[in-house]
């Protein structure tokens, strides 16, 4: 088996320092931070598949390698998001694209209702609240 370059990562954390969490709006941000990883790792395959012409078939040899691959990168997946969604989203023998279309969909399906707490919480939040303008335009671009 080739050395392949996500092989070279020990610590997803380092490249990926957000814990996907329910409760947070970070979605959109992780999911780009793990694309770009991915890119980056040469296996975004494995999380967005190729609209391209259906790849040969693979070897024995290289199977395992995409297998071997394709548990690396659901173990970014699972350590990179909250205990919560893992227990959610974590099924026997799943791959990585299973698993990132679940994450996908759980925080697709919320959209609307998050859209309508996100505007009411935009228009409650007041200057007075914040110690400082920067901190209060932080807030607001975290909402926006």
């Amino acid at each position: 088996m080739e050395f392949h370059p996500t092989f070279a990562v020990s610590n997803i954390k380092n490249h990926i320092p957000i814990v996907l969490e329910m409760e947070k709006d970070q979605y959109g941000t992780w999911a780009e931070l793990f694309r770009i990883h991915a890119l980056s790792h040469r296996v975004l395959h494995h999380i967005v598949p190729s609209t391209e012409k259906p790849p040969p078939a693979l070897t024995d040899t290289e199977h395992e390698q995409w297998t071997t691959l394709d548990a690396t990168v659901l173990q970014w997946i699972y350590s990179t998001i909250s205990t919560d969604l893992l227990t959610t989203i974590m099924e026997p023998n799943s791959t990585a694209l299973e698993a990132w279309n679940q994450l996908e969909g759980i925080f697709q399906d919320n959209q609307n209702a998050r859209v309508v707490a996100l505007e009411q919480e935009f228009s409650n939040t007041r200057m007075e609240d914040f110690p400082n303008v920067s901190a209060y335009c932080q807030r607001l671009k975290m909402l926006s």
